[in-house]
């Protein structure tokens, strides 16, 4: 909001007299700018924000200024406050073609048939000063046009004065700004996801290095325990709450995933698919999902063009709309699953149900993570379908009518048939005469010393030699050294010059076919590298049963032990 100056510093200014002294103007001099729009593109200096005329009446409306008034495209209004309650004297055609109301319909009302539940109180007791002050102001407000559609209305309001100073209309220009303030709100609500997503990503990362500590050593413990045999009661006792413990530590790392998949940071594996052939295979879940109160059906629009998706998430995606469609129709209902062309390119899958719906303010933050309407849960359900949309290429588009129903729309671009060719096969020739050994040598490269030891553990007890590096740099240090090394493991995220990836490319150019395992809870910089290369990669957080499949997939002999 800005304002005028006051009648004192009116009269201190250089006024600008027209026609010959039948009025006279304040000047701006660069005030009432404020948070409206500025139409003229600059601080205007010259046009007025208060003016003194010597003709009071509105009668004449035969000249060239009547009919500019009238030619032109922003709305225009004058107000009597010489009369009780200050109302509108005039308009112009542009202001009934904004507020879609008529002429009959306006004159004679004060402007404040305009305000609607939402307009701020606030913003109208800082029209109603300047009112009092006769002074002007600038400012946005929220009104309604005679349909009851909202709009952001730009005002620019200023007082009109006789020749002695005494006060006889005022005259407000309005220009609609609704599309300005959208364009803002998205701006500011994507910064404020991103940056939520960038402290969520962070606090996942370090989570998965504690969580793979856990399970691993819980692991280690079972073994230790022979609790793979039963024959012992005092070991089987010892290992239930290890295993207790184990599943409640799984279940934590997918909480994880679901923080890391909200910050589009977790590992996809995309691939060409056609989304009606999904749904159809899905459908047998979804309907399970849903029960026996909530109908299911599918509407497939036929021929659709492939995308370049991860199914797993997508489905996990959908299990999660789905779920919210349910539990907004706890009496039952009807929820309709299609898919169809985006307007300008692209397919749509569409989850629509009869549900409670949102209100406005509850769906500008449904996609926040830890945001729930439901009495359980985690509210993480549509943050992550969001975040694997946008990680996807894809946006996602939400209704809602309180009492009607939601719709959720997940638009994915179309599969380019060249870049999404399948990767050749990362395993080269030098791989394949790998020479056999007794103990093939892992050199392990992990910054944290328990994830490192604990790695080192799950190796050595399946009969792998294991040498390890804190850094990448100790790791080429130990490459240079020790040429005997039949495999790489390493971290993505690493303290000091070189990260995981950069290991890699380093190895590949120093010891061409050298196998290269990674391994990461935090996937911000392997989507791009591996459009240019494919990479073996390991999930944190993960078992030792897992490490060890994926090791000996690349390893061309297995250890004896």
């Amino acid at each position: 909001m800005a304002t005028g100056s006051d009648r004192e510093d009116d009269d201190s200014k250089d006024l600008d007299t027209q026609g010959g002294g039948q009025s006279v103007g304040v000047p701006a001099d660069g005030e009432l700018e404020g948070s409206v729009f500025n139409p003229l593109g600059n601080p205007g200096k010259r046009h007025w924000q208060a003016s003194y005329i010597d003709k009071s009446g509105l009668e004449d409306r035969g000249n060239i200024f009547f009919a500019a008034v009238e030619m032109t495209r922003m709305p225009m209004v004058v107000t009597d406050p010489r009369q009780p309650d200050n109302p509108i004297v005039f308009i112009n055609r542009a202001f009934l073609d904004l507020t879609l109301y008529e002429e009959q319909d306006v004159i004679g009302r004060n402007c404040r048939f305009l305000q609607g539940p939402q307009t701020d109180p606030a913003t109208v007791t800082e029209v109603r000063n300047a009112i009092a002050d006769e002074r002007a102001v600038a400012l946005d407000i929220l009104n309604y046009k005679a349909d009851g559609t909202p709009f952001w209305n730009a005002l620019y309001l200023g007082p009109i004065f006789d020749h002695e100073g005494r006060l006889l209309y005022f005259f407000a220009s309005q220009m609609d700004v609704s599309e300005r303030h959208a364009t803002q709100q998205s701006s500011m609500q994507a910064q404020k996801m991103e940056a939520i997503g960038q402290l969520t990503a962070g606090m996942a990362h370090d989570f998965n290095n504690l969580l793979q500590v856990i399970n691993g050593n819980l692991e280690l413990s079972l073994l230790a325990l022979g609790a793979n045999n039963h024959t012992n009661s005092a070991n089987g006792k010892a290992a239930d709450p290890i295993r207790r413990a184990q599943r409640a530590a799984m279940k934590a790392g997918k909480l994880t995933q679901q923080l890391l998949t909200f910050a589009r940071k977790q590992r996809l594996e995309p691939r060409r698919i056609n989304l009606n052939s999904l749904l159809v295979e899905f459908s047998e879940m979804l309907v399970r999902t849903l029960g026996d109160k909530v109908e299911l059906h599918l509407d497939l629009k036929p021929g659709l063009p492939y995308c370049t998706l991860d199914p797993t998430h997508l489905e996990m995606a959908l299990l999660n709309v789905v779920i919210n469609a349910r539990d907004a129709m706890a009496d039952g209902g009807l929820v309709k699953v299609g898919t169809s062309l985006a307007h300008g390119g692209g397919v749509v899958i569409c989850v629509a149900d009869e549900g409670e719906g949102m209100t406005p303010e509850v769906m500008q933050r449904a996609t926040e993570p830890f945001f729930t309407t439901k009495g359980p849960g985690t509210g993480l359900g549509l943050a992550m379908v969001h975040g694997f949309v946008q990680q996807s290429r894809g946006r996602l588009e939400l209704d809602s009518t309180p009492g009607k129903g939601t719709t959720v729309r997940m638009v994915f671009p179309v599969a380019d048939t060249a870049a999404d060719a399948p990767a050749a096969d990362h395993e080269t020739a030098d791989q394949d005469q790998e020479r056999e050994a007794d103990k093939p040598r892992i050199l392990v490269v992990e910054d944290n010393e328990d994830v490192r030891e604990l790695a080192e553990s799950m190796l050595d007890s399946a009969g792998y030699a294991v040498v390890s590096a804190p850094s990448g740099e100790e790791a080429l240090t130990l490459l240079e050294e020790d040429q005997g090394i039949d495999l790489v493991f390493t971290d993505v995220l690493m303290p000091g010059g070189m990260n995981g990836l950069q290991l890699a490319d380093q190895v590949r150019a120093r010891r061409p076919g050298t196998p290269i395992l990674i391994t990461t809870g935090y996937m911000d910089e392997l989507p791009a590298a591996s459009r240019a290369q494919s990479l073996d990669i390991l999930t944190k957080p993960y078992r030792q049963e897992d490490l060890l499949s994926r090791v000996r997939a690349i390893l061309p002999a297995r250890p004896d032990g």
